[in-house]
């Protein structure tokens, strides 16, 4: 394999370790729901994706098309963001709080002027 490869590929691990690694102390980390979901939908994508990416360029450089990570890139792309989303729809439909501060301005109540 070329050395070239080989360290765009590793650079490309790193990157998305370290985005996974932001994603699991967000989930751990975070106090809420809503803050908990957006954590690793967000994080955990650009890692999978980083990770995926790399064993693409490294089937590549082996002879293989890579059609097999190319699909799962595109299946983790598609559904991470669709399952984050029916998830906080369903914390909506049942009124789940959020220990989030509201801005002033989102509340008619509480705008002045």
């Amino acid at each position: 394999m070329h050395p070239l490869i080989e360290w765009t590929a590793a650079a490309l691990i790193v990157i998305a370790a370290f985005f996974l690694l932001v994603g699991a102390i967000g989930l751990a980390r975070l106090p809420d729901f809503f803050m908990r979901l957006h954590a690793p939908t967000k994080a955990s994508t650009l890692g999978v994706g980083g990770m995926l990416i790399a064993s693409m360029l490294v089937a590549f450089s082996q002879g293989r098309p890579g059609i097999a990570e190319l699909l799962i890139t595109l299946f983790v792309f598609v559904t991470a963001p669709v399952s984050a989303n029916l998830m906080a729809q369903a914390a909506l439909h049942l009124r789940l709080a959020s220990r989030a501060p509201v801005p002033d301005d989102a509340v008619p109540e509480r705008r002045q002027g």
